[in-house]
């Protein structure tokens, strides 16, 4: 399973068909949108659709009196509790991802043995390890809080329709092993900055057990950043034959 990067017939750019283009060109300034048909007005109708839509979603109340309990001492604080219970949805979501992703990546590196060349498969198995335990570690965290680890939550809701494009680049059998670590390069990124946003959140919230917990998550999330973006260098440079992996 080799997928080099290399010259082909691709007719997708308007160099292809230089005449085609010229014509293209033309059309598109003798098409000038009228007044009646400007964006204005599209944006004014899209204006209207936000303005009148209902929320995404909500965080369901806690389902057992001890959830109950707990919920209710935070609002004597003056804490937001579903808000934290949101946020944490959402990682719980994005780890359970984040599992899946590397699952994939474990699949296509046996399946390309080329691609072990510059990832070690211990530590590809050992990041997806991690991710898991991150997972078990947030679906802990809510239930401590008298949630609902099993609830879409708002932003569980948004994190999984920003993860779609993830997925299908990871599952499309023609992704390359570099085009599969970029994306989940990606995923990284998002993961980290996610990870710092839910520490400040429990910090702030008096959550000290859990910002204990989180940071740990972090500092693994961290080297999984370091790893991949070394792997991402690697691959680019070897393909470009500016680095030998032998």
């Amino acid at each position: 399973m080799t997928r080099e990067v290399k010259m082909g017939m691709n007719r997708t750019g308007m160099q292809m068909s230089p005449r085609d283009s010229k014509e293209l060109l033309q059309g598109s300034q003798r098409t000038v949108p009228t007044s009646e048909g400007d964006e204005s007005m599209l944006a004014a109708m899209r204006g209207e659709y936000v303005m009148e839509a209902d929320p995404l979603g909500s965080v369901p109340p806690p389902g057992t009196a001890k959830g109950m309990f707990k919920a209710g001492a935070e609002m004597l604080t003056g804490n937001r509790a579903e808000v934290l219970l949101d946020k944490l949805g959402e990682r719980l979501a994005f780890e359970r991802g984040g599992t899946r992703l590397y699952e994939t990546l474990i699949m296509k590196c046996l399946a390309a043995p080329n691609g072990r060349e510059v990832i070690q498969l211990d530590v590809l198995e050992e990041i997806h390890r991690e991710e898991a335990r991150h997972f078990d570690l947030l679906r802990a965290a809510i239930e401590q809080l008298g949630g609902d680890p099993t609830a879409m939550t708002p932003c569980a809701d948004v994190t999984g329709v920003q993860s779609l494009g993830l997925v299908q680049a990871m599952n499309d059998p023609r992704t390359s092993i570099a085009q599969c670590v970029q994306t989940i390069l990606i995923a990284e990124l998002a993961d980290n900055a996610g990870w710092e946003l839910l520490i400040r959140l429990a910090q702030e919230m008096g959550h000290d057990e859990l910002v204990q917990q989180f940071q740990e998550a972090l500092a693994h999330e961290g080297r999984h950043l370091v790893t991949v973006r070394d792997w991402l260098e690697k691959l680019t440079l070897s393909e470009a034959k500016l680095l030998s992996t032998a």
